[in-house]
């Protein structure tokens, strides 16, 4: 299944995306997707709902505004450095195990929603990630062990003021935390959906001109080791995101280095992920 979130922000409901080109209303399952829907096996009652109520559920305009396709996930868990390409285009070592950093859940936002460029913001950047979506509770999980734990995947624009993110004193999740920096979406997709995690494109244009074109295959730590690490030192709650990284291309790597201003266009995807736009937009405050 395709789990989408739709209506005005902060208002959403719970949706699936049938076909590429057809969204159902699912508010009558009751249940809206969130830590309590994916601990109690959420997706297969929704599933299993489906089969009896599918064709009742009322269609959902394609016009209507898509918001991030799961509510409140206790936190977002990112990876940096994680394909070769990126930490060589920016200058940093090839790590030898997963660098970890937070990223607020306030920066979520749906898929096509405006990007806010902060205030005093001089180095907005681009990132598209493979983000994935923990589905039930996580402590001390064996990598051979790790799909167990997944729900599934989703596109991730992983926005990063590099100012704030390198050039001040302290952590990394100052430049990543923003608001409008996590855009997610368009739709969670189920762990059933995505016949090969580790042979997936993933691309990002800003203005139209390609600046990121990559595949999952070369991350340097996979999907499972990333779950089963993580959770030797935090405990990985069931809708927690895992946001595993992106390719060379980004603004940083550029020579000489090129940021985002108002009014470009950033647009993004990855294979069976679907894809996303933002506008960029100047912080008015």
């Amino acid at each position: 299944m395709k789990l989408i979130r739709f209506g005005e922000a902060g208002k959403e409901k719970p949706g699936i995306q049938v076909t590429d080109d057809k969204r159902i209303d699912v508010s009558a399952f009751g249940e809206d997707y969130t830590e309590d829907f994916f601990t109690n096996n959420g997706i297969n009652r929704l599933a299993q709902w489906l089969e009896i109520h599918g064709q009742e559920c009322p269609v959902v305009s394609n016009e209507t505004r898509l918001g991030p396709p799961l509510l409140k996930p206790s936190k977002i868990v990112c990876i940096g450095l994680n394909y070769t390409d990126h930490a060589a285009e920016s200058n940093m070592q090839v790590p030898v195990e997963p660098i970890l950093f937070f990223k607020s859940t306030t920066a979520i936002v749906g898929p096509n929603d405006d990007l806010i460029i902060p205030k005093n913001s001089t180095k907005t950047d681009w990132e598209v990630e493979l983000a994935v979506v923990i589905g039930k509770r996580a402590s001390y999980v064996k990598e051979s062990e790790a799909e167990d734990y997944i729900a599934g995947y989703l596109l991730h624009n992983d926005y990063s003021e590099r100012h704030f993110q390198l050039e001040r004193v302290g952590q990394w999740v100052k430049g990543k935390s923003c608001d409008t920096f996590a855009p997610l979406g368009p739709w969670l997709a189920t762990k059933d959906e995505i016949k090969d995690v580790n042979n997936l494109r993933l691309w990002l244009t800003v203005n139209g001109k390609m600046m990121q074109d990559g595949n999952t295959s070369n991350l340097i730590f996979k999907v499972p080791m990333l779950i089963a690490y993580i959770s030797q030192f935090m405990t990985l709650l069931p809708g927690d995101i895992i946001t595993t990284g992106t390719p060379a291309g980004v603004g940083l790597g550029m020579k000489p280095p090129v940021y985002l201003k108002a009014g470009d266009v950033v647009e993004l995807g990855i294979d069976g992920l679907g894809s996303s736009k933002q506008a960029a937009k100047n912080y008015e405050g």
